[in-house]
């Protein structure tokens, strides 16, 4: 069973894996469905802008990466234990922050379709 909890991450096990494994963070050149999720969600929840060539091949690259720590410096994503400022990898703490925010912004959304 999938830990998360959004519509947009839940069932995807390369991100389940993500946000319980350190092997397992996103970073630059990671390519797939599971990038492609990533910066869906990065674009809803901080804006930005991402390369078209890069959601076309749902690749990480320069510019998912600069979405990545936009989103994760405006939320003070850090690991205090060995870090002074965010970076751009989605790791536990990072991926864990995107999906808790999905799903509340789906909860959200679907409750604005039911009143309207």
């Amino acid at each position: 069973m999938s830990q998360l909890k959004s519509k947009l991450f839940g069932g995807d096990k390369r991100l389940d894996a993500c946000l319980v494994d350190n092997a397992k963070h996103v970073t630059l050149g990671d390519l797939g469905p599971h990038v492609s999720k990533i910066q869906c969600a990065v674009l809803i929840l901080e804006g930005g802008a991402i390369a078209g060539e890069e959601l076309e091949k749902k690749i990480y690259g320069p510019t998912t990466a600069k979405a990545v720590l936009a989103y994760k410096a405006r939320r003070k994503i850090i690991n205090k234990s060995y870090q002074t400022k965010p970076d751009s990898i989605v790791g536990i703490m990072t991926m864990r922050s995107l999906d808790d925010e999905m799903a509340t912004s789906e909860r959200r959304d679907a409750l604005a379709r039911i009143k309207t």
